[in-house]
């Protein structure tokens, strides 16, 4: 697995809701949390509300949230998708809390079982809590309902406490007036923003590589610039993406460092989606094997001056030049001396001096590729490490030469450009 080859136990950079994987960097994130939990515990609130905008962490806090309750205490209901008629929420909330399935079909009877859980479970010392994530998909008239749900509670507290997580249109809701009504319950309300700033960025990226198990450097200091600018300025979701795919990179073609280079490549990809809605003009769709063609090019290669090893183009041009040359330069000599004064080529010469020809089958196509002599010449005689550098670029040329290759959505263009690599690496030994 990629995160291995990176000395890493487990993925870092998975968009999951790992409470594991929480980094203290997210200072909003952290008081969202907070201002939940003391509205759970000491506030005796009946609705907590954390707001957000997408991809800054409102299901992680959720799960946080929930992981650091005693369930001595509580009795939890969470709903992922609250897109449903009230009859069907009420169903999965009572579901939940009864640990059985719901086969009431009447909103009357629903009520009715709702306020029997609700007494028993104060009855055994503990207290209800409903935990309803992606809130703004709930509809106007079941946060009306939700709101006279809340009526069934007790003169001197609160049976029970509902926790709306949703993005920045639930806040708009809850603040027209016409549920004014409803945001005078809500006990606190949070709102999650970007990470503040790119020292935090680079401390979350660090603290989530710790926790994965690393033990030493991976992101290069000019990394998080890159990161920065290419996560919209401290989205989680985004910097969690592209540091994954950084890795991934890396560990397809050998880095021991991920550079800002290497990120920007990576942000590339998704520039698209944070430029305008509709451009004045179409720009050109990028090919993604040309973005990881030019990673590989510029952080894989640059340790050799010989241009064969940045561009087949180079070497062929190279070679035809000095070919011509040759030509030359022989007619020169078996002019002056004689065809018997110019030395045949020996056998290994000859070898050396052979283009590779093969065909190779990717993704259900079927094609040959060419790799000059000089490029195998200067791989046979390179260490393995250069050798797979080498075979990295090839690959990628290939893959720009081949767009075909990556037209498919559900072709996944770096593993396709790992395998494309161990083709070459294999036939340059």
């Amino acid at each position: 697995m990629y995160y291995e080859y990176w000395g890493l136990q487990k993925p870092p950079f998975d968009n999951v809701p790992d409470p594991t994987m929480y980094s203290d960097s997210h200072s909003s994130m952290e008081n969202a949390i907070a201002e939940t939990l003391f509205a759970i515990d000491e506030g005796n609130e009946c609705i907590a509300v954390i707001v957000g905008d997408v991809g800054l962490g409102k299901t992680l806090s959720l799960r946080i949230i929930i992981d650091s309750l005693h369930l001595d205490k509580y009795k939890i209901a969470l709903v992922a998708n609250p897109d449903m008629s009230f009859i069907e929420l009420l169903r999965e909330i009572i579901g939940q809390l009864s640990g059985t399935k719901c086969e009431e079909r009447r909103k009357v009877d629903l009520l009715e079982k709702f306020n029997k859980i609700l007494f028993d479970t104060i009855d055994s010392g503990k207290k209800v809590l409903i935990f309803i994530d992606e809130a703004n998909a709930i509809s106007p008239t079941n946060l009306e309902s939700l709101r006279l749900l809340t009526n069934m509670q007790e003169d001197q507290r609160n049976l029970f406490t509902i926790i709306l997580a949703g993005q920045l249109e639930l806040a708009r809701r809850l603040e027209h007036p016409k549920r004014a009504n409803l945001l005078q319950r809500i006990g606190t309300l949070s709102r999650i923003d970007k990470i503040e700033s790119e020292d935090l960025l680079k401390g979350y990226v660090e603290t989530r590589l710790r926790l994965a198990g690393g033990a030493r450097q991976i992101f290069a200091d000019d990394a998080y610039g890159f990161l920065w600018e290419y996560s919209e300025h401290g989205v989680p979701r985004l910097i969690n993406k592209m540091c994954k795919l950084s890795l991934k990179a890396g560990e397809t073609n050998g880095f021991t460092l991920i550079s800002g280079e290497v990120v920007r490549q990576i942000g590339e990809r998704f520039r698209h989606l944070t430029g305008p809605a509709i451009p004045k003009r179409k720009p050109r769709k990028r090919p993604e094997s040309e973005v990881v063609a030019e990673a590989v090019e510029k952080e894989a290669v640059q340790v050799s001056d010989d241009p064969g090893v940045l561009s087949v183009e180079a070497f062929t041009e190279r070679r035809r030049s000095k070919d011509v040359e040759g030509s030359q330069e022989k007619e020169f000599i078996a002019e002056k001396a004689g065809p018997a004064d110019v030395p045949a080529p020996s056998p290994e010469a000859r070898v050396i001096k052979k283009d590779i020809s093969a065909e190779v089958e990717v993704g259900g196509l079927k094609f040959a590729v060419n790799i000059p002599h000089q490029i195998v010449k200067q791989a046979q005689s390179s260490t393995h490490e250069h050798r797979m550098k080498i075979a990295g670029a090839l690959a990628a040329q290939i893959m720009k030469k081949h767009e075909e290759l990556t037209s498919a959505p559900s072709v996944d263009p770096i593993s396709m450009w790992s395998d494309l690599r161990e083709f070459v690496a294999s036939r340059l030994k």
